[in-house]
C-alpha cells in the first residue's frame, strides 16, 4: 500500500518528512506494461512516487553518443537505445494516470526541453532534474518557468557549480530539493558523501536528500538519520532482470523495508528521549527487572540487621539493592519470615 506520510512532495519545504523516490529509470526495458507493474509494485512497498526518464532519443542523443554500459543485445548504438526507450506523449499519460490513481506522485527526468515540453502538457507537478543536466539552462529555463518544485541531483558536480545552479533556481523562486550523488552504478560505501548532506543543508539552506546506487537498503536508511527531506533509490522487480540500472538497483521486496526503516528513523528523530528523569513506562519495568532487599533468614523483632540477614531477589517493588548500606546496623520493628521483601515500614 502507498505511504500516508505527508512528505517533501505534498509539502516542499526543509522540514518535510522524507518522499521516498522509487525510480525505475530504464529498468522497463522498453516494456510500457512493465513500466506499469512497477507503478503497482511501489505503492505496494509504500513509497511515495514513482519516477521514470523521458528520452526522446533524436533530442538529446547523437550517434556520436558512447555506451555508459554496453550490455546490447539488440541496441547497435546508445542512441538506438534510448529510442527504444521511448514512449509516447499518450502512454506517459497514462502512466501518470495510473500512478496518481493508487496514491503515487508520478515524476519523469526529462533529457532535453522537448522532453521537459510533454511532460508539461501531460501535467507534470514536480521536476525532477538529472545530475548531467545541471548546466543544460535551457532544459532548466523550460522547468523554472513552470514555477513548479524542483528536485536537483548533483552527481557530477563540485560545489562551485552547484551554488551556481540553486542561485539560477532560487532567482526564479521554485522551492528547491538538493540531492547528495555520486554517479558510479553500483556506488561503494565510500563514496556515497554522507557528509555532504549536512554540508548541502548548511550552505543553501534548503530540502536536501540522497540520490543513492548503492544498491542497497543501508544508505538510505543512513542518510535518514540526517533528517533528508528526499531519498530517490533505484529499483528492480528482481535482481535478475535485465539492464543496466539492476546492479545498482534495490528490490521492491527490499524498498518496503527500506521504506518501514525511514519511518522508522523519522519517529526516532522527532522523538527525543528526556534522561534526566524515569518516564512512568520506565518506572513499571523497573518494577518488573530490578531487585528489593529481602530477608535471606528469619530475623526477630529488635534484632540488629547485618548483611548475613540480605540478598537481593525481584521485583524492585521494595526498598531497592542499592540501598542495602543504609538497611544495615538498623533494627527490625517486627519479626521478618525468611524471604519475604523488606520495606521501611519494617525497619526502626
Amino acid at each position: 500500500m502507498t505511504s500516508t506520510t505527508q512528505s517533501w512532495l505534498d509539502t516542499p519545504t526543509p522540514n518535510s518528512a522524507c518522499a521516498i523516490i522509487a525510480e525505475v529509470a530504464q529498468s522497463h526495458d522498453g516494456s510500457l506494461g512493465m513500466a506499469h507493474a512497477f507503478i503497482d509494485a511501489a505503492a505496494i512497498a509504500g513509497a511515495n512516487a514513482i519516477k521514470f526518464q523521458t528520452h526522446i532519443a533524436d533530442a538529446e542523443s547523437s550517434a556520436q553518443e558512447p555506451w555508459r554500459t554496453n550490455f546490447g543485445y539488440q541496441d547497435e548504438s546508445r542512441q538506438d537505445y534510448w529510442r527504444r526507450m521511448e514512449f509516447t506523449a499518450e502512454q506517459w499519460a497514462g502512466l501518470k494516470q495510473h500512478a496518481n490513481e493508487i496514491g503515487l506522485h508520478f515524476l519523469s527526468s526529462p533529457f532535453s526541453v522537448q522532453a521537459a515540453e510533454m511532460l508539461q502538457q501531460i501535467g507534470m507537478g514536480i521536476w525532477k532534474i538529472a545530475s548531467g543536466e545541471i548546466t543544460n539552462l535551457p532544459l532548466l529555463d523550460t522547468i523554472l518557468a513552470t514555477k513548479q518544485p524542483i528536485i536537483l541531483s548533483t552527481g557530477l558536480s563540485d560545489l562551485d557549480e552547484i551554488a551556481a545552479s540553486v542561485e539560477y533556481i532560487n532567482a526564479n523562486g521554485n522551492p528547491l530539493a538538493l540531492l547528495q550523488c555520486t554517479s558510479q552504478y553500483p556506488c561503494k560505501a565510500e563514496y556515497i558523501g554522507l557528509n555532504v548532506i549536512d554540508e548541502l543543508r548548511d550552505s543553501f539552506e534548503c530540502a536536501v536528500g540522497l540520490s543513492d546506487h548503492s544498491g542497497n537498503i543501508y544508505a538510505g536508511l543512513a542518510a535518514a538519520v540526517h533528517g533528508i527531506q528526499v531519498l530517490e533509490v533505484h529499483i528492480s522487480l528482481s535482481r535478475d532482470m535485465f539492464g543496466p540500472d539492476v546492479i545498482a538497483s534495490i528490490t521492491t521486496q527490499e524498498l518496503k523495508s527500506l521504506v518501514d526503516g525511514i519511518r522508522f528513523i523519522e519517529t526516532m528523530n522527532k522523538s527525543p528521549v528526556d534522561k534526566s528523569k524515569i518516564s512512568a513506562e520506565t518506572q513499571s519495568m523497573r518494577e518488573i527487572f530490578m531487585q528489593s532487599l529481602v530477608a535471606q533468614c528469619d530475623i526477630a523483632q529488635d534484632e540488629v540487621i547485618t548483611d548475613q540477614h540480605l540478598t537481593t531477589k525481584k521485583p524492585g517493588t521494595g526498598i531497592p539493592a542499592n540501598k542495602i548500606k543504609q538497611v544495615i546496623n538498623k533494627k527490625a520493628r517486627r519479626p521478618i519470615e525468611a524471604g519475604m521483601q523488606l520495606n521501611n515500614e519494617d525497619l526502626k
